[in-house]
C-alpha cells in the first residue's frame, strides 16, 4: 500500500529522527512518497528521475541494494512500493523459484548485447571462428541467440529462450562458441578473437560500445526477456502514482541521462503493461517446464 507523506510532516520527522517515515495525512500540499528500490542508485538516471518525480508531487525513497535477490524479496515483504533493477526474465526465474506473482507495470529500456570484433567493422569473414561468449546462465542463452539472430549459428530446436550450447546444430553453424567466464569475454576480443561482451564490461575493458559488429534487434521475440520494467506485487499494478513514475522515466532528460550512463548503448522501450505481463507469463511458463 503507497504512503502519503505531507512536506511539513516530512520536515518534523527528519528533524527529530533522520528517517523518513510516512503517514496517512493529505493536504492539499501533500506529496505522495514511493520507495523504490534499485541497484543502481548511484547512476546519472536516478537523479535526474527524482528531480522530475519531484516536480509532480512525488518523492521518492530510493533504497539501493548491493545485490539483485534482496530488491524482490523486499517487494514482496512490504518493505518498498515498486522496483527498478530487473529484465523480465530475472523476474520470471525470481517469480517461478519464490512461488511469487510480482509484476511488470512498465517497460523502460533494453540494452542489447553485442558482437565485439577488434578491428573489424563487419561480420565478413567471421565464418569458421571460434566466437567467446559468457559462460554464466544468465547471458549464455542470450548471447547464443544473439549469433541466431546474426545467422551464425542455427539450434536444432528453434525459438529456446535459454539455449545451451548442446542446443546447437554443429553441422548447420558457421561459427564455434567458446564459453568463458563473462570477465574473460574482452580478454578474447583483445586477443583478436571475437566475442559477445556485456555492456558492463565494455567500459571497464575501455571498448567503445558503438564499435560492435553485431547486435541483438531490441525489437525481436528473441530480446523481449530482457526488456527492464518497474515491478510491483500485483494489488498495486493499477496503482496511479506508479503509473505517472514510468511515464516520468520516459521524460527526455531522463532518457538522455540513460543513454548516458550506458555509453548510448540503450534502446527506450514503450510495452504496455499487458504486453509484459504476457511476455513474463510465456518466460515462467518456459522456466516450470525446464524443472
Amino acid at each position: 500500500m503507497l504512503k502519503k507523506l505531507t512536506a511539513l510532516a516530512a520536515a518534523a520527522v527528519i528533524a527529530t529522527t533522520g528517517l523518513t517515515a510516512c503517514s496517512n495525512e493529505e493536504t492539499s500540499a501533500d506529496t505522495t512518497t514511493i520507495r523504490i528500490g534499485t541497484t543502481d542508485a548511484s547512476k546519472k538516471a536516478w537523479k535526474v528521475f527524482e528531480e522530475k518525480a519531484k516536480e509532480e508531487g512525488i518523492k521518492l525513497d530510493i533504497q539501493n541494494f548491493g545485490d539483485y535477490s534482496t530488491p524482490n524479496t523486499a517487494l514482496s515483504e512490504d518493505q518498498l512500493d515498486v522496483n527498478l533493477f530487473q529484465h523480465l526474465k530475472f523476474l520470471a526465474e525470481y517469480n517461478v523459484g519464490a512461488g511469487d506473482n510480482l509484476t511488470p507495470v512498465g517497460a523502460t529500456e533494453i540494452v542489447p548485447l553485442a558482437i565485439f570484433w577488434k578491428d573489424h567493422t563487419s561480420l565478413d569473414g567471421i565464418e569458421g571462428q571460434g566466437i567467446a561468449i559468457p559462460n554464466d546462465p544468465s547471458n549464455q542463452g542470450r548471447a547464443i541467440n544473439v549469433l541466431v539472430q546474426a545467422g551464425l549459428v542455427k539450434l536444432k530446436t528453434e525459438g529456446l529462450i535459454t539455449p545451451t550450447p548442446a542446443d546447437i546444430d554443429q553441422d548447420a553453424s558457421k561459427v564455434k562458441v567458446q564459453p568463458v567466464d563473462a570477465a574473460q569475454t574482452t580478454a578474447a576480443y583483445g586477443e583478436g578473437k571475437p566475442a559477445v561482451i556485456n555492456n558492463s564490461f565494455l567500459d571497464r575493458a575501455g571498448i567503445d560500445p558503438t564499435t560492435s559488429v553485431f547486435q541483438d534487434d531490441p525489437n525481436s521475440t528473441e530480446a523481449e526477456p530482457y526488456i527492464n520494467a518497474f515491478v510491483t506485487k500485483a494489488e498495486d499494478k493499477d496503482d496511479p502514482t506508479i503509473q505517472k513514475l514510468v511515464k516520468i522515466w520516459h521524460d527526455p532528460e531522463v532518457t538522455a541521462a540513460v543513454a548516458d550512463d550506458s555509453n548510448g548503448t540503450s534502446v527506450p522501450v514503450e510495452r504496455s503493461a499487458d504486453e509484459l505481463q504476457a511476455i513474463l507469463d510465456r518466460l515462467e511458463n518456459a522456466q516450470k517446464a525446464s524443472k
